[in-house]
């Protein structure tokens, strides 16, 4: 059992990597041996990111990648291949928060703009994955989505944010039973309310914390160094038999 997180060898790909939760498993992997690829859309931040992962030890890349072009993500992950030889892990994790005023107020450009990336994207970077999973000596990988909470409760205003959530839990579960076969399977991480650049305006707004801390039962926000052992177990033979699911990490919230 002594090693049955150890990573050395093996290749983890995070998109929005460069931050937040995705940061968060890229620090975990690569503290149990991994090489890691970080796709990001920003290049300070991706250089900021890497010279943290360096710190750490292990091979680190980093690509300028949009997610939500489908070209581009297909140029990365080759590149991500050309670098490592391979892929073991593929965290898609790239993601945008919804900015409508209102449900009837969601402009087609609003709707577009986030289906684009957490959808789109997602189903671009998980299809290049799955493919290079199945054409490689071994076969076989790990697949694993970042969702929300609104993908089973809703959001107001965010009813594109929930839908394309949601979605990835239905695209996960396909993933997982297709891929069986071919030694690929497939999660969801499902965050809490998680300290990043996205939720930093409702993190910080009184009225929300006065809300929204009580019915967290450990009364705290969750953090990205929170997403690095269950990112770990994802990607390690400790997952070997575990398909399928939606692991949640909220500190009991969606259960109070």
């Amino acid at each position: 059992m002594s090693g049955i997180f150890d990573l050395a060898g093996h290749v983890a790909l995070v998109t929005g990597g460069n931050s937040g939760i995705g940061l968060g498993m890229a620090e975990g992997l690569a503290q149990q041996g991994a090489a890691v690829a970080i796709w990001g859309t920003n290049p300070a931040k991706n250089a900021a990111a890497v010279e943290r992962l360096r710190a750490i030890g292990g091979e680190v890349l980093d690509l300028v990648c949009d997610v939500g072009d489908h070209e581009a993500v297909i140029a990365a992950m080759a590149a991500t291949v050309e670098r490592f030889g391979r892929l073991d892990s593929c965290f898609v994790n790239a993601g945008v928060g919804g900015r409508a005023p209102s449900f009837v107020g969601m402009t087609e450009e609003e709707w577009y703009r986030v289906l684009r990336v957490n959808l789109d994207g997602a189903f671009f970077t998980a299809q290049e994955a799955v493919k290079q999973m199945m054409a490689q000596d071994p076969q076989g990988g790990s697949v694993v989505f970042t969702t929300s909470g609104s993908a089973l409760f809703g959001q107001q205003k965010g009813q594109h944010y929930g839908g394309s959530k949601g979605a990835l839990i239905a695209m996960m579960k396909g993933i997982a039973v297709e891929h069986a076969r071919h030694g690929i399977r497939c999660n969801a991480i499902l965050p809490g309310w998680t300290e990043s650049e996205m939720t930093a305006p409702a993190l910080g707004w009184d009225k929300f914390i006065a809300n929204v801390m009580p019915r967290i039962p450990m009364r705290r926000w969750g953090v990205p160094e929170d997403f690095a052992g269950p990112a770990v177990y994802l990607a390690s033979k400790a997952s070997s038999y575990h398909s399928g699911d939606v692991l949640t990490l909220d500190g009991g919230y969606h259960s109070f």
